[in-house]
């Protein structure tokens, strides 16, 4: 045999050896992560911090593996609630089916799907309040945040240092989000990332202008005591405007959601006065087609009303 029969039969046995050795690898290293994670399951803390006990640990294992519990843990982390997937995923299911059943029973079998559909969305509407809750409170802790953060520069303390000692005098939910941020600086994240993440997991204009304001001070090492001073009067005034808008609209948030609940209370009464009027509603495509057609516009009339209502300061 030539040499070129040699080399290519040497190649092929040692792309065969090194695809046996790949797979060897990974298969190994996919085994310790799968026994890694049965194992911290299993010696796990079963107790919350709070000392609340963690329920459904099966399905939360189980539902932490999937794309859609990533989602929902991504969510979770940004409310501050006390929950894990897996409650989240229950506390949704049960919701849904508890729902279905109910208009399945007050009103007619159409709006058990419908119902589950708005059990569902509500589910993930109430993240999204929580979120917001969570950036309201964030931002009106924020004219002491830079207060605070004023003092420890004026007193000679690094950005790091400020940082640090803000965490630990401020509550929650600035206190845990600062927390994060000198716990991704002690291991060697810059401070332009770290307060980048904070402002992506806590987005509002108050809290980017204070954090382009700390990195640009730490980039050109300056002195920022001036510029937090100002900022901190700054956002106290915002934050006593905002709570005026806030006062001034909530009528108007109140009527977006009054509006849908009347119509509601109106076709439970006209159930109870002419028995039976729901179900001989739905059982023709038309009338399924009204009823649909009015959640739309109800729909459409709370999202214009808070589109209309909302006001950026």
């Amino acid at each position: 045999m030539t040499t070129t029969v040699w080399l290519t039969i040497g190649a092929t046995l040692l792309c065969g050896v090194l695809a046996v050795l790949g797979v060897h690898a990974w298969s190994t290293g996919r085994a310790r992560h799968e026994a890694l994670i049965e194992r911290l399951d299993r010696t796990g803390p079963a107790e919350a911090p709070g000392g609340r006990r963690r329920r459904f640990r099966g399905v939360d294992r189980r539902l932490r593996r999937t794309r859609l519990g990533r989602w929902i843990t991504l969510r979770l982390a940004v409310t501050g609630l006390d929950l894990t997937p897996g409650e989240f995923f229950v506390g949704t299911a049960a919701a849904t089916g508890g729902l279905w059943i109910l208009a399945h029973v007050l009103f007619a079998p159409f709006f058990g799907p419908i119902a589950g559909l708005l059990a569902v969305w509500g589910a993930f509407g109430f993240l999204d309040w929580q979120r917001n809750k969570r950036i309201e409170k964030f931002i009106n802790q924020l004219p002491e945040l830079s207060r605070i953060l004023a003092n420890a520069t004026q007193a000679g303390l690094a950005l790091r240092t400020a940082l640090s000692m803000a965490a630990e005098e401020l509550d929650a939910p600035a206190g845990e989000e600062l927390a994060r941020v000198s716990d991704q600086l002690a291991v060697g994240h810059s401070v332009e990332t770290a307060l980048g993440e904070l402002a992506e997991r806590l987005p509002s204009r108050e809290l980017v202008v204070l954090v382009t304001t700390l990195v640009l001070s730490n980039r050109a090492g300056g002195t920022v005591v001036g510029s937090l001073r100002n900022l901190t009067e700054t956002l106290e005034e915002r934050k006593e405007t905002r709570r005026e808008v806030r006062t001034q609209l909530s009528q108007v948030n109140l009527t977006a959601y009054a509006v849908p609940a009347m119509g509601l209370a109106a076709l439970l009464l006209l159930d109870r006065v002419l028995p039976g009027a729901i179900d001989r509603m739905t059982d023709s495509f038309l009338g399924q087609a009204a009823v649909v057609v009015a959640l739309v516009l109800y729909g459409l009339g709370v999202f214009v009303i808070r589109r209309l209502s909302k006001i950026d300061v």
